[in-house]
């Protein structure tokens, strides 16, 4: 066998699919293998074969991410990615590496790849930074009440909320909201056609005893503003006393007012004294409502999503920054030559330019750095500290200077995988 990557032909698909689940001793629904074959791109799917039988499989997605500024950026979505254990330390993942981002830079339209990884230390060394954490979360409703600012409050009771045990008949509404909030932080995902039924993908071996998805939707006048999509699990003491607990698995909001009123109802569904969500972004505000924040404890989750810049000069261009900042970088990359070298950054809150340049340079670091640092959610005075990041002149303030530009006001967050 050679472990050269090639193409995937649609024909093929059901064995390159039962490869991928394969690998990760999963199992799949004829629901699921449905959609998911609906999803697929697959003039961008890469296989190896041993003989007529696949055994590493790789994918793209042609995805548009939110950066700082609110820009839809085009963004390649490394997924599917699997190698059969019979195959393993052959270098077949390197091989997919290698083809994909060459793919991306030849097609030119992507400055940006993204990835969720099932083992962290896997895609480090193609560049890939870590972008994106979130909290996990685990609320004792049965002792914690939520404190709202009067003027909330108010607002909050004139909400109409809308509640279906069929996720699937609410829809419409949730993917009108998902929709308007898209560019208010970096990370989230626009969802390309077919994506909005992966969020309803409820097969009984996830519930873990838990009811099917569940929706709320809260309307002003008519109109949707928030939805939350949860499920409940009963549960009871050894005195019979409820202990039931809503899990959370999305929740987003146009206003305040909408995001209250979820919070609010999620807070006094019966039966329960929990409320479990796996994924929420680091400054979630439900923290600051609380009036007892020991009884939330949140973990968290060390990694959701690893960005790499395929282009630097057009990746940082694509974003905007939170001050003036002129700045030159000094990358490496070791994958993808065609990055290294020294970058000048000129940009503010309106737009950026960044050109390869013959000047010093103020800042060093590698690419997988720079991915790290390039939604605003790692800090390049924080990997400075690490000793990733090197600032070529002493206090001269370009460290200082560069980090605060790269911040952005909210946490990024991924809120679904891909």
């Amino acid at each position: 066998m050679t472990i050269e990557p090639r193409v995937l032909q649609p024909s093929e698909w059901d064995a390159w699919h039962s490869a991928l689940v394969s690998a990760f001793a999963g199992e799949s629904t004829s629901e699921e293998r449905e959609l998911y074959r609906s999803l697929t791109e697959v003039e961008r799917c890469l296989g190896v074969w041993d003989e007529d039988r696949p055994v590493a499989t790789a994918g793209l997605f042609s995805l548009r991410m939110t950066v700082p500024g609110g820009a839809l950026v085009p963004t390649a979505g490394v997924t599917m990615v699997s190698v059969a254990p019979t195959h393993r330390r052959r270098g077949i993942l390197r091989s997919f590496m290698r083809r994909q981002l060459d793919d991306v830079r030849a097609a030119g339209a992507e400055p940006l790849a993204a990835l969720t990884a099932s083992e962290a230390p896997i895609y480090g060394r193609f560049g890939y930074g870590l972008a994106v954490r979130s909290l996990a979360v685990r609320i004792d409703t049965g002792r914690v009440r939520l404190r709202l600012p009067a003027a909330v409050a108010a607002e909050t009771a004139e909400l109409r909320l809308r509640q279906s045990d069929e996720a699937a008949s609410l829809l419409a509404e949730c993917e009108s909201v998902y929709a308007r909030v898209l560019d208010r932080r970096p990370g989230m995902l626009e969802r390309r056609p077919g994506f909005e039924r992966e969020r309803l993908l409820d097969p009984e071996r996830r519930r873990e005893g838990a009811s099917p998805l569940r929706c709320v939707v809260a309307l002003r006048d008519g109109e949707p503003v928030a939805y939350a999509r949860y499920a409940v699990k009963a549960d009871w003491t050894e005195s019979d006393a409820p202990a039931g607990e809503v899990r959370l698995r999305e929740l987003e909001a146009l206003d305040t007012a909408g995001y209250a009123a979820l919070w609010r109802f999620l807070f006094d569904i019966d039966l329960t004294t929990w409320i479990v969500a796996d994924n929420r972004p680091l400054d979630d505000p439900w923290q600051h409502l609380v009036d007892d924040i020991r009884r939330c404890p949140t973990r968290l989750n060390t990694d959701s999503l690893y960005v790499r810049p395929v282009d630097v000069g057009g990746a940082l261009a694509a974003r905007t920054y939170a001050t003036p900042v002129d700045v030159v970088l000094r990358v490496e990359d070791e994958f993808c030559p065609w990055n290294t070298g020294n970058w000048r950054l000129s940009g503010d809150e309106k737009g950026a330019v960044c050109e390869p340049t013959r000047d010093a340079a103020d800042l060093s670091l590698s690419v997988r750095e720079l991915g790290s640092a390039y939604l605003g959610g790692t800090s390049l005075h924080s990997l400075a500290g690490a000793g990733l990041v090197t600032e070529e002149r002493p206090f001269s303030g370009a460290l200082r200077a560069a980090s605060t530009a790269f911040a952005s006001e909210t946490a990024p967050f991924l809120p679904h995988g891909f």
